[in-house]
């Protein structure tokens, strides 16, 4: 078949719940990406935080290719070899002593969820369901997950919500003190909020919410998949804050970009989902296991995980100098290369309109909300990258009409 889809075409054919930009990458190497058009640009949203190693990383390519020779997909009537070597991994690098694969982050927390409830339901009874979360949190896009999540606008006008969920402040540990209580199951929360601002967690809130959960018999669940395999210079958030939970779970740059989450816990909560109480029909896939391997290992490398902290530094660093170009932003915040610059109220919401305009520099980069940009690039991108895309968002910003 001879045709060359357009951007037009995704308008005709798919559904209208996303919106892309006007240019269609089709090919990319490192932190650069290449349109139809052979436009080059520098790649600092990575995917949303997926492409964590850049693209096409030759590692993952090896690996994905090796595999995709070998054994494609068996269901989990049976088991495999890439799933077990994956799950042994991550056992040894992590608090964790049995993992749940699943395809995506959202997946990953429903699982995590489920397997809170019946925890509870199993030792305690059936009385004992209360989840607690946070506003502005977000944890996917099942209908589970969005309820749990703090942010109405993804469950406005899909009917009623789930019931024994309650929601507190981010970061105000007398709001979730309130909350919690002889009846609560799980409080579940972002180490750093992604999809709400790019906000972390302050150590002595996460610190206090698993004193809380020790407190009245419930598990604490760390949603990581935006903020784990390396986003914050270490493997996973939670080593940085000293601050261990029950559940964990992980997606996006797990794969580097083919599709895999996982849910980690220990053999106490893990023993309450025997056979037949959850499952995938993809989960543990040969194929994704073997470049999630690959990917987990080149990150955990120590040189790669020291370098996050070295790279976010030189971003943070052009944005004050752009930041003292223009008086645009109120903050820049974030955890190692998850950062986000809040605009001011003079550049009010003027996130989508920067997106646009740093295309048009050869620059793609992600918002959080209307006011904050989120940066969330491959770990391993180049200094020279960095600097030559910041000069980008510099243009892009100064192109910006203020009196719309």
């Amino acid at each position: 078949m001879d045709w060359t889809p357009s951007r037009e075409d995704f308008n005709h054919y798919m559904l209208p719940n996303y919106k892309p930009q006007a240019v269609v990458p089709v090919r990319g190497e490192g932190s650069r990406l290449w349109d139809q058009d052979g436009e080059e640009y520098i790649d600092f949203a990575g995917g949303i935080a997926v492409n964590a190693l850049g693209h096409c990383h030759p590692a993952l390519v090896e690996a994905l290719t090796t595999q995709g020779q070998q054994l494609w997909h068996l269901s989990n009537v049976y088991t495999n070899e890439p799933a077990l070597r994956l799950a042994r991994t991550l056992v040894e690098a992590t608090f964790a002593d049995k993992v749940f694969f699943s395809n995506s982050g959202g997946e990953a927390n429903e699982a995590a969820l489920k397997l809170a409830r019946r925890y509870a339901h199993d030792k305690f009874g059936a009385h004992k369901d209360k989840i607690v979360s946070f506003r502005r949190s977000f944890h996917g896009r099942t209908w589970f997950t969005v309820s749990v999540g703090g942010q109405e606008k993804y469950t406005q006008g899909f009917g009623p919500v789930p019931g024994g969920i309650v929601h507190g402040e981010y970061n105000d540990l007398e709001s979730a003190r309130e909350l919690v209580d002889a009846n609560t199951c799980a409080i579940m929360v972002e180490p750093v909020q992604g999809e709400g601002g790019v906000t972390p967690g302050d150590p002595a809130f996460l610190a206090g919410l698993r004193q809380l959960a020790d407190d009245y018999d419930a598990l604490l669940i760390f949603d990581e998949v935006q903020c784990g395999v390396g986003r914050t210079g270490e493997l996973y958030a939670y080593m940085g804050y000293g601050v261990t939970p029950d559940i964990l779970t992980s997606a996006k740059a797990l794969g580097g970009g083919f599709p895999i989450g996982a849910m980690l816990t220990t053999d106490k909560v893990a023993e309450v989902f025997v056979v037949g109480t959850h499952g995938s029909t993809y989960g543990g896939n040969p194929l994704a296991c073997a470049v999630a391997l690959a990917a987990v290992e080149t990150i955990g490398r120590p040189d790669v995980l020291a370098g996050v902290a070295q790279r976010a530094a030189i971003f943070r660093e052009e944005l004050e100098r752009i930041n003292a170009k223009y008086d645009c932003f109120a903050d820049i915040r974030g955890k190692g290369l998850l950062i986000g610059a809040e605009f001011n109220e003079r550049y009010h919401e003027q996130g989508r309109a920067t997106l646009a305009a740093a295309i048009k520099q050869g620059l793609m980069l992600l918002v959080a909300g209307p006011n904050v940009l989120r940066f969330a690039p491959s770990l391993i991108i180049p200094e020279n990258d960095i600097r030559e895309g910041m000069a980008k968002l510099d243009a892009a910003i100064g192109t910006l009409d203020l009196t719309s």
